[in-house]
């Protein structure tokens, strides 16, 4: 699984590890970094409107209308589909399968005509075709490193389970290239809080020596809704810093 990062992100070229976590998202022209969510003040967001706009095979293909983009990526079945849903108050707007690899392209969806909620291919399901898992990671690894209107990315992992080698080396690219990234982690209605403290606490320790300084990081659960408001808000924060900082 750990050559499938590998492979994911070859031939990229990463700035020397800053020793520091990517929080929030890109800085907004001006150069001012504000977005580490707890220096914000809180933007409440409502969900209007969520419409899927397409699936795409190359960055080149996705829409070209530079609205803010928030990706959501983890492993094969972490639960994207089911959070992307409860996010957006829809129960099938992404398409929930039990079958793990099921994402295959670039899925947009358009929330309140104002910015794109992208569902990305997950990684690590050792069943799919090496060609076709190179595929999925030429796409994926394309749209990350090209695309100038990624805000964020969410990276979601299983909060059931302890800390997983190859979420850990995807994070870690993810810094090493300076893309900005935050942590959801999801099915927390499924173990106790204390096992879920327990496994969050093993995830913090796992990265720590690596970097001094955390993401910004979201408890969900896509049955009870957990963590919706924290992270529209989060997502509110960062456009209305990009309203601001464009008007």
């Amino acid at each position: 699984m750990l050559h499938e990062i590998d492979t994911l992100f070859a031939n990229k070229s990463a700035t020397p590890a800053s020793q520091k976590w990517i929080t929030g998202a890109k800085p907004p022209p001006s150069g001012q970094n504000a977005y580490i969510c707890q220096r914000l003040n809180v933007i409440e967001m409502e969900i209007r409107s969520a419409e899927y706009q397409g699936s795409f095979t190359t960055e080149a293909a996705c829409p070209q209308d530079n609205k803010p983009e928030y990706a959501f990526v983890g492993r094969s079945n972490v639960g994207k589909s089911s959070l992307i849903n409860m996010l957006c108050s829809r129960k099938a707007l992404a398409k929930v399968s039990g079958t793990p690899g099921k994402t295959q392209t670039l899925n947009y969806f358009l929330i309140n005509n104002a910015w794109y909620l992208v569902d990305l291919p997950g990684y690590g399901y050792a069943r799919t075709a090496k060609t076709q898992r190179k595929s999925w990671s030429k796409m994926t690894i394309s749209y990350l490193t090209q695309r100038k209107s990624l805000e964020c990315v969410f990276v979601l992992l299983d909060s059931n389970i302890p800390p997983q080698a190859i979420d850990l080396a995807f994070m870690a690219k993810l810094a090493e290239l300076e893309i900005p990234f935050v942590i959801a982690y999801t099915k927390s209605d499924r173990i106790s809080k204390k096992i879920l403290n327990d496994n969050i606490k093993a995830i913090q320790k796992a990265m720590l020596p690596r970097w001094n300084e955390l993401p910004a990081q979201f408890t969900t659960s896509a049955e009870k809704g957990t963590g919706r408001t924290e992270i529209l808000n989060f997502i509110g924060q960062i456009n209305a810093q990009i309203a601001a900082a464009t008007s």
